[in-house]
């Protein structure tokens, strides 16, 4: 009889999204006797439960009972959940340790992990590494907080040589042993304001990426972010950085070349040369990520052949400003994934043609004033839908006629109306999606599905 990790073990997972899901599994397969715990009623988790059916797991839903908690051996918390409130109180004060659903899978993690974090870029920086070592014949998991859980790599039994996970902070805040091989800071911006109460604490929850790492491991630093420089300050492994603003001697230099970058890979040996031309993945952004990525993957033995072809025919990522359709001689895009205002930003100044910008949802905390010169250089009308439209109207007054549409549904009709030949259509919503739907997946699913069902058949 096969002994479990957990075998006796009391646990509690606090919240059933996707992870905690995850979380539950394992740890059933380990012997634990589980206490899943969620805010929400059973109707509302009823794929969590159908999954979760016939494992033994006690629920309690509704609500989450702190005694609950402070008489487990251990607690496993979703990212989505704070840990900073009195329900974790006398669990800690009993020295019942509380990890996340990343922490407990990384002990069982049969290979390397390459953690990938920053405010933006993130899950295309994962995906487009996943890419590169995939088409260099390495058994490669991608995943973590960009939609599978790491859990999820353990429980398949598949053999895998890396593992490449994003990372967020709300992960980060509760790890205590994972530790990466190889760790990438993509850049660090105001966000979650609505969670951390200074942007210093922000920062200090995506830094705890290098907590565990030694200097045998290896850091993909940007070059050109002072804030990651500040939050990397002192760290263990070798630091290896990305930038298009000088030479490295150590990472990787980004050269403009007429339509497309040159990626200069150097180690401390000789100089390899990488061409990215690639139109699916435009803008200075796309070519950060796709440094930071050739860094980390050249770290992990990619060899160069095989890098210097994937770089080319990556194909992008869902939900970041992704082409949907041709409607009309307009080009519409759904950015869903851009929930924060510098990376609606980004998504602005990579298109070079007038904008119909629907933008709005959940309010995070941060203004949207610092949009305010490239709403007024680009966009010739905005469409605001959720709880922030009177937010985003107020701070970006005069930079550009405002419409309260109030739901996606109305601003994609507006939009329609509102687009001429040459325009472009970009849902960049600067907000979370949690008013009106269940995440920014959703919201780019939903968006889609409108534009695709407009009439004057748009060519996708």
């Amino acid at each position: 009889m096969t002994v479990g990790r957990f075998d006796g073990q009391n646990v509690v997972v606090v919240g059933l999204a996707k992870s905690g899901v995850a979380a539950v599994r394992l740890l059933v397969r380990e012997g634990a006797r589980v206490v899943a715990t969620d805010a929400r009623q059973s109707a509302e988790l009823a794929p969590a439960l159908a999954v979760l059916d016939g494992t033994g797991v006690r629920f309690e839903l509704g609500g989450h009972d702190p005694a609950t908690l402070s008489g487990a051996d251990l607690v496993v918390v979703s990212p989505g959940v704070r840990t900073d409130t009195a329900l974790f109180g006398p669990a800690r004060r009993r020295g019942v340790r509380v990890i996340g659903e990343l922490d407990l899978a990384s002990a069982f993690l049969p290979c390397p992990a390459v953690a990938v974090t920053g405010t933006n870029g993130k899950s295309t920086t994962t995906a487009f590494l996943g890419h590169l070592l995939l088409a260099a014949g390495t058994r490669v998991f991608v995943g973590g907080n960009l939609g599978t859980p790491l859990s999820d790599a353990v429980l398949s039994g598949e053999a895998i040589d890396v593992a490449v996970v994003e990372v967020s902070s709300f992960q980060l805040e509760t790890i205590e042993a994972f530790r990466p091989a190889v760790s990438l800071f993509l850049n660090l911006k105001p966000d979650h304001m609505d969670r951390y109460p200074t942007f210093g604490d922000y920062a200090a929850a995506k830094a705890r990426i290098f907590m565990n790492q030694g200097p045998e491991d290896s850091a993909v630093l940007n070059a050109d972010d002072l804030e990651v420089g500040k939050a990397a300050s002192g760290i263990r492994p070798r630091v290896f950085g990305f930038s298009s603003s000088r030479a490295l001697e150590r990472g990787v230099t980004i050269k403009m070349k007429p339509g497309a970058f040159e990626l200069v890979w150097a180690a401390g040996g000789g100089a390899e040369a990488y061409l990215l031309r690639n139109p699916r993945i435009p803008g200075r952004h796309n070519a950060e990520n796709a440094a930071a990525a050739l860094a980390a993957a050249r770290l992990c033995g990619a060899p160069p052949a095989a890098v210097a072809e994937a770089l080319n025919t990556f194909a992008g990522l869902e939900h970041r400003i992704e082409f949907v359709a041709d409607r009309g001689g307009a080009a519409w895009y759904n950015d869903s994934k851009a929930t924060n205002v510098d990376s609606v930003a980004v998504s602005l100044g990579s298109l070079d043609r007038p904008i119909v910008w629907i933008a709005g949802g959940r309010h995070k905390g941060a203004p949207y004033a610092p949009l305010r010169d490239l709403v007024a250089g680009r966009v010739k009308a905005g469409l605001l839908i959720g709880e922030s439209a009177p937010l985003i109207a107020a701070d970006l007054d005069g930079a550009a006629p405002f419409t309260m549409c109030g739901t996606l549904e109305n601003a994609v009709k507006a939009a329609a109306e509102a687009a001429a030949p040459g325009d472009a259509v970009l849902l960049s919503p600067a907000c979370s999606s949690y008013d009106q739907f269940a995440d920014y997946e959703e919201r780019g699913r939903v968006f889609k599905t409108l534009v695709k069902a407009l009439p004057g058949g748009p060519r996708a």
